[in-house]
């Protein structure tokens, strides 16, 4: 069963500006709840319990549950894109900066496995309009990894033929390590983060 503790664990602490604190406490019941029994099978009673409150006090927060499951995308969207963006701004090689943004991405998504579960699998529960707001920030993602695979090709440091699909494959990888990733397991979220970075620059052909 997820808690609240493994939705908040260091870096992977998407919450902080979230007030008032109800409202926060809210949001973590959610992504508890989501993650454990999925967004369709949740209900607002389900959610209020968790958090310790009344049915009635989530309505003050938030309209509806797909409200809820809004803000817990948008949030962990932006979250992952800060990530991205930070390691592709630094300054370094092509390769330094993909090696980066790869490790950094990976132990997000280890350390705020939770989190991140409802955050990338659980678009489709989202309406049009929510639904089409998270694929815009899904673009920017992807911009800013194929940015800096376009960089290394552009510089003689990466070797592909097809940045597009790679730029897809990549994202595919690190965004999986929600699904499987186990706190008790072998690896530590760093020593998963390591790992698919140097997988990532094998992939990308590095000389």
């Amino acid at each position: 069963m997820s808690t609240a503790q493994d939705t908040a664990d260091g870096e992977s602490e998407p919450w902080g500006e979230v007030t008032p604190d109800a409202a926060r406490r809210l949001l973590l019941a959610a992504v508890e709840a989501f993650a454990e029994r999925g967004y369709h099978a949740t209900t607002t009673r389900d959610i209020a319990g968790r958090a310790g409150m009344s049915p009635a006090a989530l309505y003050i927060h938030y309209k509806t549950k797909e409200e809820l499951l809004h803000r817990i995308s948008r949030i962990g969207h932006e979250k992952a894109l800060d990530i991205l963006r930070t390691a592709a701004r630094r300054e370094g090689s092509a390769t330094e900066r993909l090696a980066d943004a790869v490790s950094s991405f990976v132990r997000w998504h280890a350390g705020g496995r939770t989190t991140a579960r409802v955050v990338q699998y659980e678009l489709d529960s989202l309406g049009p309009d929510a639904r089409a707001e998270i694929l815009a920030l899904r673009r920017e993602v992807d911009a800013q990894v194929r940015g800096i695979i376009e960089d290394g090709v552009a510089a003689g440091e990466f070797d592909v033929l097809d940045v597009k699909g790679t730029t897809l494959a990549i994202l595919s990888l690190c965004i999986d390590v929600a699904r499987w990733f186990n706190v008790d397991g072998p690896r530590t979220p760093e020593e998963v983060g390591a790992l698919y970075a140097d997988l990532v620059l094998r992939m990308v052909g590095v000389k």
